[in-house]
Order: C-alpha cells, then sequence, then structure tokens
C-alpha cells in the first residue's frame, strides 16, 4: 500500500434535469462548456494544479460520453501507475448491485477504493462547476485549524441563499450552524460542495450512518459531524465560481468568457485548463467572414458572421449566417443565410439553410416553464432543422424534425418538439 496524504473523491454522476435536453444522453459534468472543453475539466484541472494526483471519479447517469473524455486521465497528467484517476461507476456486490442514492452513499459504496490509499484527509468534490481553486491552500487552513471537516464557502446574494446549504460560522471561521436550503437563511454564506474531511471522521461518520436512505452530506453528514461536536470550521472563498444548473445560468457563464476583461480567464499560464483534445486541425476564418468577440475553436470553419458567442470545435458557419449571443457546441453545422440569436445547440446538429431561430416575443414554455426560459431556443445533440423554418423564443428542439414538424414553418415561442424516432414525444 502507497499512502497518500490526500485524495480527491470526484462526484460526477448526476443529471442535471434543469438543463433540458442538453443532459437526455450525458451526465452535465460532460456537458460542452467555453468552446473546447467540458465541465468537468475545471475540477479536474484543479486537482492536477494543486498537486492532487489520485482521483476518483464517481458516475452513474449516463457516463459513456463522460468515461470517454475522461480515458486514463493523460490530459491531466493523471495517468499514473500508483493513483491516478480512476472511473467509479455502481457495482454489483456480493449481495445486491445498488445504485448511488446519494452524494454520501456514493462516497460509502467506494470506501474500499479510499482505503486502498490509507489517506490522512479526503477532499470531496463535485463535478458540474466552473471555477478555479488551489485545494492544497484549503487543505492548508484545514490543518491550520487542526479541523476535522472544512467547507469551502462563497458569499452569495441573500435572494438566492435558499437554494444552498448555508453556513453559520464564528469570527475564528468556526461553524456555529449549517441550514441545507432554508426557506429563511440566516446568512449568505453558501456551501460550495468542496470539504475535507479527516478520513477517520469521515470514515467513522459513514458507517454510523450507512443504514441512512440516500445518504447525503449537506442533509445527513455535515449536520451529524457537528452534532458531535467536531471542529467545523468554514473556508471562505472569493474567487470566480459559477454554478452552470440551469440554462441561463450557463449561457451567462459562455457569455462572461467574451467579455473584453473577462471575469474568468481561461488563458492564465500559470494555472491552466486541461481537456481531452485530440490532433485536431486549426479554425478557418473566410475572407468575407466577420467574427467580433468570439471564442472560435479547433477545426471550425467561418464563412458567415459570428458576433459575442462561443464556437466549439468541427463547426461549421455558412455564408450569409449570422451567430449572435448563442453557444454551439462541437460538430454542429449551420448552413447558408441563417439567423442564429441566442441560442444553444449542442454537439452533432445541422441545422439547414434559411432558418431563423430567437425571432418574435417572448411566451412561457408549454412543456418546462422552469427549464426553457430567458429567450433561448435550446437544441439538443444531432438534432436536424429542416431549412427554412423558423423558431421563436423559450423553445427546444431534439431529434431529426422534418417541415412537417413545424406548422406553417414556424415553431411559435414557448413551443417544444422532442423527437424519438418516428414518434414525436411533445410538440408545441
Amino acid at each position: 500500500m502507497i499512502k497518500k496524504e490526500m485524495i480527491a473523491m470526484l462526484l460526477a454522476g448526476g443529471q442535471g434535469s434543469r438543463l433540458g435536453i442538453l443532459t437526455s444522453n450525458i451526465a452535465k459534468p460532460a456537458v460542452a462548456f467555453g468552446g473546447k472543453y467540458r465541465i468537468i475539466d475545471f475540477a479536474l484541472s484543479n486537482c492536477i494544479n494543486s498537486g492532487i494526483d489520485t482521483v476518483g471519479v464517481l458516475t452513474q447517469y449516463q457516463p459513456l460520453k463522460l468515461n470517454t473524455h475522461i480515458g486514463i486521465g493523460i490530459p491531466w497528467d493523471l495517468d499514473r501507475t500508483v493513483g491516478g484517476v480512476t472511473l467509479l461507476p455502481p457495482h454489483e456486490k456480493n449481495t445486491s448491485s445498488e445504485w448511488y442514492t446519494g452524494t454520501a452513499n456514493a462516497i460509502l459504496q467506494n470506501a474500499g477504493y479510499i482505503e486502498s490509499f490509507d489517506p490522512e484527509y479526503v477532499l470531496i468534490l463535485g463535478g458540474d462547476h466552473i471555477y478555479k481553486m488551489d485545494y492544497e491552500v484549503l487543505l492548508d487552513y484545514h490543518k491550520s485549524k487542526k479541523a476535522a471537516v472544512t467547507l469551502a464557502n462563497i458569499p452569495v446574494p441573500m435572494e438566492e441563499a435558499s437554494r444552498f446549504g448555508i453556513v453559520v460560522s464564528d469570527e475564528e471561521g468556526r461553524i456555529q450552524r449549517f441550514e441545507e436550503k432554508p426557506e429563511n437563511p440566516s446568512s449568505n454564506l453558501a456551501s460550495m460542495g468542496i470539504y475535507i474531511f479527516d478520513w477517520i471522521v469521515l470514515k467513522e461518520a459513514l458507517q454510523t450512518l450507512s443504514e441512512q436512505p440516500n445518504l447525503d452530506f449537506g442533509k445527513h453528514l455535515i449536520p451529524y459531524c457537528h452534532e458531535k461536536g467536531l471542529p467545523l470550521y468554514s473556508y471562505e472563498f472569493n474567487g470566480y465560481w459559477k454554478d452552470v444548473g440551469t440554462l441561463t445560468s450557463y449561457w451567462e457563464a459562455n457569455m462572461e468568457l467574451i467579455d473584453i476583461i473577462p471575469e474568468f480567464n481561461l488563458y492564465e499560464e500559470f494555472w491552466k485548463i486541461y481537456t481531452n483534445n485530440t490532433n485536431i486541425s486549426p479554425q478557418y476564418i473566410a475572407e468575407n467572414a466577420v467574427v467580433e468577440r468570439a471564442i472560435i475553436s479547433n477545426a471550425t470553419e467561418v464563412y458567415g458572421e459570428v458576433h459575442n458567442s462561443v464556437l466549439g470545435v468541427g463547426i461549421r458557419v455558412g455564408r450569409g449566417s449570422v451567430i449572435r449571443d448563442s453557444i454551439i457546441m462541437n460538430d454542429v453545422v449551420i448552413g447558408e443565410n441563417c439567423i442564429i440569436d441566442r441560442a444553444i445547440i449542442d454537439d452533432g446538429s445541422t441545422i439547414h439553410d434559411n432558418v431563423v431561430m430567437g425571432m418574435g416575443s417572448d411566451a412561457e414554455n408549454h412543456f418546462k416553464p422552469d427549464v426553457y426560459t430567458g429567450g433561448l431556443v435550446t437544441v439538443g445533440e444531432y438534432t436536424e432543422v429542416p431549412a427554412g423554418v423558423q423558431i421563436g423564443k423559450n423553445t427546444a428542439i431534439c431529434g431529426v424534425t422534418t417541415v412537417e414538424d413545424y406548422p406553417d414553418g414556424v415553431l411559435e415561442s414557448g413551443g417544444t418538439i422532442i423527437k424519438a424516432g418516428e414518434g414525436i414525444i411533445c410538440e408545441q
């Protein structure tokens, strides 16, 4: 056994249902972000930049694309003989085969993996946030406080605090109270879902609470440790951190990357963000093309206009087409003379000639009004949109659609077309 001072356990099995059709077939951490990256790249890059070379990635929901992306961890220098990155899906036991039923239950089911490295400390991470953090600084803080558990927290607007686990701490940072998504929060210091545990403390808590249904860190583990009187400390983080759990927040975080002075910088040499990029050709901007305030990734060809948008890898923008305020993921084809305004278009989709997206006035989405908001057009992966149709705001389209799916050639604002095989599951 080779002992590690600290290992990381990265929770990456969530669906991210508030991202709608973007996560129909992939886990939220595998969703593309910022052109060539995927959301999980930020946590993995933080690990290797912080000197953590042993990472267990706990997967569950639709893991294929995530597993393929991570591989054996080469882009993050995590292809190690001892340690490195290990994918940890739910697995069959002697007596049962169980899905992960909660964040802490997932750790409980992989206690043997942690034990094999005999760590002093275990770092618990989520795989679905955009941020840069030096976990070594967090560990130094944990040690200096002689803490049993340290929670990384960030100030949020008071009106948003009820969405998070909230901590109340004293002047020394010791946590006095922990409130899980309270209706009337006592502070605005929100849990980031990043914890350092002494392994001996975490192991005992997991064993004691092992029969608890849907065992969760915020609802069960943290309150249990607090009730035992263990020293729990709050580490206040004041850098950039974005929860991209909704389509609107996901769109906003991408758009922030193309500010003149972006709050979140992808280009810092001292803290690089690594990703799985195979050998691909460079981008191409045609002679008469126009590109303004945009991220254009490798192997993308632009023959039209791109304004204030983020384009992924392997995209083709046809002549006469104009893209504004949009996120176009990988391997997407935009035909000629299209207008794409405030859209999110997922991998492998084809938008044929003369399509207009984002026209008309706002209207509440009829299918999932809490998901398809913000005036956005959301297009799922491998979707085909036929030539000449017009699509309104707060709309969602997924599948190989035909002209017949659009009455009078229009999907009005608030409409949804989701196709499976030859059938339409949901329409306007």
